[in-house]
């Protein structure tokens, strides 16, 4: 790599939306910067947030924040510490994006368009010189003659053998915030949503599909039990809310009690409830056996979970170990003139717009880190 007398051309391994970011902070402190994909920039932004972009998430404490990665929590204290959520409502304002914030905390530009998101930042880039090569780097090592510093941001889905020719601990990436496959058949409710259905003390929204189950509430789990090992069993409370069964039929006694379950759940889900019993039994003749085996069926659905749905992850969980990296700078230890970013790195959010969060978050811990050690004129 370069002398001490220049150290200002800086190559970006991929250009999603850390590295691009890195690079926009880069380009305007005076630094050379070329970015290098073997796609198209920023392609991976555009199906962000249903394709509105979830820029963020509205948790304005940096102390609170990590709670949300079930993998990095206690890494990210230091680097939300240097840029957390407000900080990037200010930097996309600076790029000519204006925000605002949904009723669940989830941070959208005002134009609701990640292809406008994806154009202002690319303009920005160029306008201050930046390069695009499209070209696939398969080993960091072709860089180093031609570059002084090199920022790896490939995200989690790219491999690692770009790093084979470095002594790393990588931890073998998983699908995260997925959905999962079933061992029972549950086709028959594909395309069915349930709303604030509660799995191990947490409640949120899940929905069923023709390989098994999915939804928010659902990539919460996939995300928490990347790791797990497969089969594993879920119990589901298909309505916490519900109340005391037997009372609920005492005031409908002369109602069939498919009819009756019919009033809080959808019908292919009351067939799917009632299988194997008299659907059309009315309330007053329902017995303690009936009741307690509907009763657990609905507050206890059990499935068992067999895999992930493939090629269906928005992220991974796994990556370089975060014990390589300085938070303070996102220099590999090892390797002072190599930085990591975004989700090469073993960190993963929540939905919401925490991947993003942190995407933008290590981009710009890792400018500062490479601006402090730059000649700058």
């Amino acid at each position: 790599m370069g002398g001490a007398e220049e150290q200002n051309r800086i190559a970006v391994i991929g250009s999603g939306a850390a590295g691009c970011l890195c690079a926009y902070f880069l380009l305007k402190s005076g630094l050379d910067v070329t970015l290098f994909d073997k796609n198209p920039p920023l392609l991976t932004l555009l199906p962000t947030g249903g394709g509105r972009c979830n820029l963020a998430h509205a948790e304005f404490n940096p102390k609170e924040l990590p709670h949300n990665y079930p993998r990095g929590e206690k890494f990210l204290y230091s680097v939300f510490s240097k840029f957390s959520t407000s900080d990037t409502i200010e930097i996309f304002a600076e790029l000519g994006v204006e925000t605002y914030i949904q009723e669940d905390g989830k941070i959208f530009p005002v134009s609701n368009s990640s292809k406008d998101v994806r154009n202002k930042l690319l303009n920005a880039i160029k306008k201050y010189g930046g390069k695009f090569v499209q070209k696939e780097i398969k080993d960091v090592k072709e860089l180093e003659n031609d570059f002084d510093k090199i920022v790896i941001s490939i995200g989690g889905h790219s491999g690692y053998d770009i790093l084979k020719s470095y002594n790393l601990n990588i931890i073998p990436p998983k699908p995260s915030l997925v959905g999962l496959n079933t061992k029972e058949n549950l086709s028959e409710l594909s395309g069915i949503s349930l709303k604030d259905v509660s799995i191990s003390n947490m409640t949120g929204d899940i929905l069923f599909t023709h390989f098994g189950i999915s939804g928010p509430l659902i990539y919460t789990i996939s995300s928490l039990n990347a790791f797990k090992k497969f089969p594993y069993v879920l119990k589901i409370d298909l309505m916490p809310n519900l109340g005391d069964l037997q009372t609920i039929f005492n005031q409908k006694p002369h109602k069939e009690i498919k009819n009756i379950l019919s009033e809080y759940f959808p019908a292919k889900i009351v067939s799917y409830l009632l299988r194997g019993t008299d659907s059309e039994v009315r309330g007053c003749n329902i017995n303690s056996q009936m009741r307690d085996l509907i009763n657990n069926r609905i507050h206890e659905f059990e499935i068992n979970i067999t895999g992930t749905n493939k090629g269906s992850e928005t992220v991974t969980a796994g990556g370089i170990d975060l014990d390589e990296i300085n938070p303070k700078t996102m220099q590999i230890k090892k390797y002072p003139n190599l930085y990591c970013i975004g989700e090469v790195l073993n960190i993963d959010g929540f939905c919401g717009g925490f991947n993003l969060q942190n995407a933008w978050s290590t981009a710009c811990v890792c400018a500062e880190g490479i601006k402090n050690t730059s000649n700058l004129p």
